[in-house]
């Protein structure tokens, strides 16, 4: 699909994100994301479900650490 006005995506810069702390994940598992892929379902499925939670765990963490820093920002 193209872009009917002609203006380039914006890169999603926090989808990036996930996927490093994905990858971090499977490699604090002795994994690749490949060899991960590789695995039968039954096997790939909770390895990705968890690599999954723990990016969005990492996620909200830095969420909430940039509305703290606002909130200090904004009442110094």
């Amino acid at each position: 699909m193209t872009d009917p006005i002609g203006v380039p995506p914006i890169e999603d810069h926090e989808a990036k994100l996930e996927r490093a702390f994905e990858d971090e994940f499977l490699h604090q598992l002795g994994q690749t994301r490949e060899e991960v892929l590789r695995l039968p379902a039954e096997q790939r499925t909770p390895i990705l479900r968890a690599a999954s939670l723990y990016a969005s765990e990492r996620l909200a963490e830095i969420g909430a650490r940039a509305h703290y820093v606002h909130d200090l920002h904004r009442e110094g």
